[in-house]
């Protein structure tokens, strides 16, 4: 009788989650279809009549591209500098994010962190730099410092600390232990229990997280660039501001940002694979 019981409990439970499932696809496909009709309605042109043009601006640039393929060599070579500058914004960036996220991760993980009372502002403040758009800061500090990489550096690393705190402490909390109460047992201090006990486990997964997130701000980076916060994305806004006659500019910096971000995604998979997995470069 009682596994009579248990089976019609098993299966109610398994009908409450099916229909709770159901509810939540229909809401969520619900909302979506209100909220594109409402963004629809909004829009200037409308998404159904200007479905039919959304390949015009890629068939212009192709064309022209094709048109003075001898001039793309020439156009990147002149770009090279912004795209320079891309790569040192997003790297610096990350270097700068990754020290605070690693500051806010150490307080916010419980059992690791010095002032314990602490651990929830920690968490707080890691969530607010998370939760704003680096284009956001980037456009506050473009209005109070002016236009140029200080701002995107800044706004880059301000996101990258909120999601690296984030991703980190979710790394601290499967920290062994025993080596820290080994260490605290002949009288180390926090610091160096922190140092000789917590870094050696999770240094593997902090390379491999900042080496991802290098990726992401290299995006990041040249998506800024459109808004005033140079690198390369101020040279394809220019380029394709002027429009007809300089597409085959703004080809040629679509091929380098291509070319940079698959180079850099390789070269960053191989290192999380050696640090992760030991695999050879």
């Amino acid at each position: 009788m009682a596994l009579i019981d248990i089976r019609d409990d098993y299966l109610a439970q398994t009908r409450r989650k099916r229909i709770y499932g159901g509810l939540l696809v229909v809401i969520f496909v619900a909302m979506m279809v209100s909220g594109f009709r409402v963004a629809d309605a909004r829009n200037a042109g409308g998404f159904w009549t200007g479905l039919s043009s959304v390949g015009d601006f890629p068939a212009d640039v192709v064309s022209e591209a094709v048109a003075k393929v001898a001039n793309l060599p020439g156009h990147m070579v002149r770009a090279l500098p912004a795209m320079v500058e891309t790569l040192n914004i997003a790297v610096v960036a990350t270097l700068l994010g990754c020290m605070a996220g690693t500051a806010l991760a150490m307080g916010a993980t419980r059992g690791l962190a010095r002032w314990p009372r602490l651990v929830p502002l920690m968490r707080r403040i890691s969530d607010v730099f998370r939760a704003v758009p680096e284009i956001v800061i980037a456009l506050v500090l473009i209005f109070i410092l002016g236009g140029g990489p200080v701002p995107a550096v800044i706004a880059i690393a301000i996101h990258t600390a909120g999601a690296m705190g984030k991703l980190f402490s979710e790394v601290n909390e499967n920290v062994d232990l025993k080596p820290l109460d080994g260490l605290a047992s002949v009288g180390a201090t926090w610091s160096q229990r922190i140092w000789l006990g917590v870094i050696p486990q999770v240094a593997p997964n902090y390379l491999s997280y900042a080496l991802l997130r290098l990726e992401v701000n290299i995006r990041a980076s040249a998506i800024l660039g459109f808004v005033g916060a140079g690198g390369i994305g101020y040279e394809l806004r220019n380029a394709m501001t002027f429009g007809q006659g300089k597409f085959d500019q703004a080809a040629a910096i679509f091929l380098m940002l291509f070319a940079a971000i698959v180079v850099v995604d390789q070269i960053s998979g191989l290192a999380r694979n050696r640090l992760t997995h030991g695999a050879p470069l």
